[in-house]
């Protein structure tokens, strides 16, 4: 069957329940509070979480600024233990990628994106993959879309945007494609709205 439609999906808050990550909190907690200020200035100041996501550090970099002893075990003890996978995903995936390309954009850490694929074997379900930490762009930029768009070769009117954040939807508006918030954090959208990957793939029948 030839996919006219392209699905494009973001991780956090969406294909993974976390919205916003846990690993701020999860690095106060392995650090004695006689540290707190160095990792508050860490990420606020310095913006180190920020510019692992766009690829300017990589995951060592990131988490020995840090100070974190053991980088790729801290990487992997995160992504394992504190994250979780949306038990409906691979149903919704394994159903829709046979009938829409199904597309991976998502602000990450290029190793922990790619860590994470690997780990719930998502791999097979995306025909393509737009990390920000891989292509030095992050949603909400609009580059980040369009880059999508050359990747995929594929026009905006063909594609559907599923993000958890309405910010980075009007972005994708703003391109022409069609929009629908994952409703994990209960924003406000006038557009639409669903509240689960059940509700995703029936509304994504409307699309075909």
């Amino acid at each position: 069957m030839e996919k006219n439609k392209v699905l494009l999906i973001d991780m956090y808050g969406v294909i993974i329940k976390e919205s916003k990550g846990y690993f701020i909190p999860y690095t106060f907690q392995h650090f004695p509070e006689a540290e707190y200020q160095r990792l508050t200035t860490a990420f606020k100041e310095d913006r180190v979480f920020s510019k692992a996501q766009k690829g300017e550090l990589s995951n060592q970099e990131f988490l020995e600024y840090l100070e974190y002893e053991n980088p790729r075990e801290t990487m992997e003890d995160y992504l394992k233990n504190y994250l979780t996978l949306d038990e409906q995903f691979r149903d919704f995936a394994s159903h829709i990628s046979g009938r829409m390309k199904m597309c991976l954009l998502s602000n990450d850490v290029a190793e922990w994106s790619e860590f994470l694929t690997d780990y719930y074997y998502m791999n097979p379900y995306f025909d393509e993959k737009i990390v920000s930490g891989e292509v030095h762009l992050r949603k909400p930029d609009r580059a980040i879309f369009e880059c999508a768009l050359e990747k995929l070769k594929c026009k905006a009117k063909d594609c559907i945007f599923v993000d958890n954040s309405v910010k980075n939807l009007r972005v994708a508006e703003e391109l022409g494609m069609e929009t629908i918030l994952f409703n994990r954090d209960g924003e406000e959208y006038e557009g639409n709205v669903v509240n689960n990957f059940v509700e995703l793939g029936e509304m994504l029948r409307k699309f075909q």
